[in-house]
């Protein structure tokens, strides 16, 4: 995955230029500005910064971080405020800082957990955030038409995208595309005031970290 991800950096952000998928984007930007605004924000997986540059101007601090230099580097270059710190890390091994964060948020990334692992991340990112933090999390709907096809699943249930990049080259990549009901099922255990968003193209679940 981040092999791929570091491939694909200089083309990472073409995804966001669908047509189809405009009127959702403007919706979700404008949202995620308001449910982040004035926190200290742990972002995981922030790829090139496409979504950090619309809640972080609005928030206390940011830490962003991601396994890929290189789309880091491109991140680097949108000229955000010193408040946001970009990263190089490992979802699954959070650096713990003693100041811990009011909220965290991960933008296309639950997708990119296998299965057998979700658990195993969420014990990690929570970790590194106050009791009652606020969680987000926004990600993708399988959309026929719009989304890659499904080219494989394997014997756990993950399924799986085989991805052209420019230069020709075809990746295997996991994209699992949750229900509303295996979402809740796996975070209502964890958190309080569950609130979950959807769009035609995306969707997105917020909520409290139990006290």
């Amino acid at each position: 995955m981040q092999d791929y991800y570091a491939a694909r950096a200089g083309e990472y952000d073409r995804i966001y230029q669908k047509p189809e998928r405009q009127a959702d984007l403007r919706k979700i930007e404008s949202w995620l500005q308001t449910t982040l605004a004035g926190n200290s924000v742990l972002e995981i997986a922030c790829g090139t910064g496409y979504w950090t540059q619309f809640f972080a101007p609005r928030c206390s601090r940011v830490v962003a971080l991601d396994s890929a230099p290189e789309t880091l580097g491109i991140a680097r270059t949108r000229n955000l405020p010193d408040k946001v710190r970009f990263v190089v890390g490992d979802a699954y091994r959070i650096p713990i800082e003693s100041d811990k964060f009011d909220a965290g948020f991960a933008g296309f990334w639950w997708s990119h957990i296998p299965l057998a692992r979700i658990r195993e991340f969420l014990q990690g990112f929570h970790a590194a955030l106050r009791p009652g933090a606020k969680v987000v999390f926004l990600d993708n709907r399988f959309v026929g038409g719009s989304s890659t096809p499904i080219s494989e699943r394997d014997s756990e249930g993950n399924t799986y995208q085989a991805r052209r990049l420019a230069d020709g080259s075809i990746h295997r990549v996991l994209k699992n595309f949750p229900t509303r009901k295996e979402l809740l099922e796996v975070i209502f255990p964890l958190a309080d005031n569950v609130q979950y968003h959807e769009w035609e193209y995306y969707w997105a679940v917020e909520y409290g970290l139990v006290k």
